[in-house]
């Protein structure tokens, strides 16, 4: 009997009306947004179906958002040989562990550089946001990365690179600061150590920010195609996702003479619609990924802007 009187006294109470201007300002703001993203979506569904158009369309009509003469040589000519299979299975496990440690380490460095009772925070906060303003250069670096790490042909050199940034750590750091910092306190008075009062206390509060940082990781990894370029040679035979497929739209010459040759033939290569299958499948699975962390990743920024 209680709860339903809770639920009429609920049920009775004043009901806000929306006034004729506030409805007119939803209106427009859905059509807005209505308009604003199906802009956004609309250059994908053309890659798409220009992915699936025939070579001769392209070149006459131009790119098309309903397929024509349907074909799928340029799929076939991406995968043909197998190598496209092994670069998807090289950069998911990059992007899985590149993600994982990294998040990691920003973490921890987040939390840490908003100990008040971390001595050194405010000067490894200097070098971090220092390092965000200037860079040595790309001579320098490469020096550093071949010479004096050795990693020259090493995915080393992809997946260490992209570990971290000044730019997540200083975000991650302003995520922090919506913790309390009395909650460290209560786990130093309950006898928790550091790294227990981190995992047990803290990381269940940060899950909009790994969320958040998660996904910028995994993005930056999985369309990495630049530190490949960089360190990874010929003589490397699997390559990351990107770098694969910026090197087939690249080589489409080359591509005729040698493994197109084998399975299309050589005067009906489909070089525009061959970008536009690279594009499809560099994208797709990882635009998958965004739906299971939206909510996190919405809030989560939101909080990380705010705080100074």
């Amino acid at each position: 009997m209680a709860k339903k009187k809770d639920l009429d006294l609920q049920s009775s109470g004043p009901k806000v009306k929306i006034g004729t201007s506030d409805k007119i300002i939803r209106g427009i703001g859905y059509v807005v947004t209505t308009f604003y993203a199906l802009a956004c979506i609309f250059p994908f569904l053309i890659i798409i179906g220009t992915s699936f158009t025939s070579e001769e369309i392209i070149r006459s009509e131009g790119v098309k958002l309903i397929p024509e003469g349907f074909t799928l040589k340029a799929y076939e000519m991406v995968v043909a040989g197998g190598l496209i299979w092994k670069s998807y299975v090289l950069t998911i496990i990059l992007t899985l562990v590149g993600t994982t440690i990294g998040l990691s380490i920003i973490a921890m460095t987040g939390y840490a550089l908003q100990r008040k009772d971390f001595v050194l925070r405010n000067g490894i906060s200097f070098f971090i946001y220092f390092t965000s303003l200037f860079q040595a250069g790309l001579a320098p670096y490469y020096l550093l990365m071949t010479q004096t790490y050795h990693l020259k042909d090493s995915y080393f050199a992809v997946l260490l690179p992209l570990l971290m940034s000044p730019w997540l750590i200083i975000l991650m750091k302003n995520f922090v600061k919506s913790i309390p910092f009395e909650i460290t306190e209560s786990g130093k008075i309950d006898g928790a150590g550091d790294m227990k009062i981190f995992t047990a206390l803290i990381l269940p509060m940060l899950k909009p920010a790994l969320a958040t940082i998660g996904l910028f990781l995994a993005l930056g990894y999985w369309n990495e195609w630049y530190q490949s370029s960089l360190f990874l040679s010929s003589q490397v035979t699997v390559v990351p996702l990107q770098y694969n497929l910026y090197k087939v739209v690249n080589e489409v010459q080359s591509l005729k003479n040698s493994i197109a040759g084998q399975y299309i033939s050589l005067a009906d290569v489909p070089t525009e619609s061959l970008k536009m299958a690279t594009a499809v499948l560099a994208t797709g699975p990882i635009v998958l990924l965004y739906p299971f962390v939206q909510k996190y990743f919405i809030g989560g920024i939101t909080v990380g802007a705010v705080k100074g």
